[in-house]
């Protein structure tokens, strides 16, 4: 990484601002980090001093999300295989993991064989700052080594800092739509029920509860998920299996 000198984050002050439009533009999680990953190692890398940018995002219930500068670069999935590594640490120390030269790097052994393989001398792995139930890293791979002592730390940590703020709103959004696609899912779910529930109810003159336990006992009987269930006797009745609910757009 170049070390035009040692930033305030206000140098980075576009960068949040960048990420939001970079979301609408790719709402998708995967093409939004790929999007971030690349424009890391612009920023902070040069045509003297290059450097490989690779993103990782847990959150709860979904699987881990990553994206790197350059196409099959794959270094999470090694420290996710090995079971540790700089990004690793990162995250669960809240803090950021340097290794300045992998030459000398004792941890990690296999991880550091890989990265030296690919050509990489140096790492640094910078959480970012996202909301309590999620967690981020961004990881810098560079050719040479880095010295301890440079501002390019400062650098990369100031960016990260800045990055984290967009990067903090698009999950945010990001889950606020999955959200609303849950509910519209089960809305959906319970339309279909309600039908067949009812469907059952006129044709065996029974009550709700126990029309709701034929379809519950057809379920566990069939090994079929309850809305499938539901599904059939709807299409039996009405010969059709299309549904709408009052909430749909």
């Amino acid at each position: 990484m170049h070390n035009p000198g040692v930033p305030e984050d206000g140098d980075f002050a576009d960068v949040a601002l960048h990420l939001q439009e970079s979301f609408l533009q790719n709402p998708e999680v995967e093409a939004f980090l790929q999007g971030l990953a690349t424009y890391a190692a612009t920023r902070l890398g040069s045509a003297d001093h290059p450097c490989c940018c690779e993103i990782t995002v847990m959150r709860p219930k979904k699987p881990a999300a990553t994206a790197g500068s350059n196409p099959g670069l794959g270094m999470a999935r090694l420290e996710s295989t090995y079971g540790d590594g700089p990004g690793l640490t990162a995250m669960r120390t809240a803090g950021t993991v340097l290794v300045p030269d992998l030459r000398r790097e004792q941890r990690w052994t296999e991880y550091v064989r890989a990265a030296r393989r690919q050509g990489f001398l140096s790492v640094l792995s910078i959480p970012a700052v996202l909301e309590e139930d999620a967690r981020g890293v961004l990881t810098f791979y560079c050719p040479q080594p880095v010295d301890v002592g440079s501002g390019g730390i400062n650098m990369a940590e100031g960016f990260v800092r800045q990055a984290s703020k967009g990067l903090k709103l698009a999950l945010r959004m990001l889950k606020l739509e999955e959200t609303k696609e849950g509910m519209s899912a089960a809305m959906q779910t319970r339309t279909v029920i309600d039908l067949a529930t009812g469907a059952i109810m006129a044709q065996n003159r029974c009550s709700q509860a126990a029309a709701f336990k034929l379809l519950r006992d057809a379920s566990n009987s069939r090994n079929m998920k309850l809305r499938e269930v539901a599904a059939a006797v709807v299409e039996s009745v009405a010969g059709a299996t299309d549904t709408f609910t009052y909430f749909d757009e």
